[in-house]
């Protein structure tokens, strides 16, 4: 089965930082209104959004932090609505704190992604809805996250954002196998997950990753 490079915590450090980056300067020139604009297609606001953002970090990050993980369901913290229709999360952002506290939410709990990519055994697996993975695996679902819903929010705050090439092949080779080769990374992502054209393909209207190991001599029990 081919594979690319291994995603390594610096990968995901990097697409945090980048993310980062790139929503404090769109914050600098907006206001709290603007912040509750949708995040481009999806029925969020960016605020939303955002503290949805940092909640997947937060849960990949709970997911490979024990010793021996559950590989038949989510670590079982509880997941809340602020409101009908609102994402489900377990951290929410004080709104007290404005938009500086917000990414200081989203920062922190990917800073814990990366520590738990970082320092857990490569062996470690732990439970994903869309497959059993790695602290590899969890790494690149991170790194997706950051990618799209940046995009989401950048969007819907008229902010430009283009990630790397090789951020998006990358995770394009590890969670979406049976996405084009020869395209360009970061429209072929958007395609991939829904939210973009590709010439000579036809647009998803649902999507999925594939989360399974993918060293070689594991199942990887990917589509064929």
């Amino acid at each position: 089965m081919t594979t690319g490079p291994r995603i390594t915590a610096d990968d995901l450090q990097h697409a945090l930082r980048l993310s980062l980056t790139t929503l404090r300067t769109a914050a600098a020139g907006t206001t709290a209104a603007d912040w509750q604009r949708p995040a481009g297609t999806l029925t969020w606001s960016c605020w939303e959004t955002v503290e949805h953002l940092a909640d997947d970090l937060f849960a990949y990050a709970a997911q490979i932090g024990l010793e021996a993980p559950p590989l038949d369901r989510e670590v079982p913290f509880l997941w809340e609505r602020r409101r009908e229709g609102g994402p489900a999360n377990v951290t929410y952002a004080d709104p007290a704190a404005g938009t500086a506290g917000l990414l200081q939410v989203l920062e922190s709990c990917g800073a814990m992604l990366v520590a738990l990519v970082r320092t857990a055994p490569a062996d470690r697996r732990s439970y994903h809805g869309f497959g059993i993975s790695d602290p590899e695996g969890f790494a690149a679902m991170g790194i997706v996250e950051i990618l799209l819903h940046t995009h989401d929010i950048a969007s819907g705050l008229g902010a430009p954002w283009a990630p790397p090439a090789g951020l998006c092949d990358q995770v394009l080779t590890r969670l979406f196998p049976d996405a084009p080769t020869g395209t360009d990374r970061w429209p072929t992502l958007l395609w991939a997950t829904g939210r973009g054209e590709l010439p000579g393909q036809e647009r998803r209207t649902s999507w999925r990753w594939y989360a399974e190991v993918r060293d070689a001599g594991e199942e990887a029990g990917l589509p064929v």
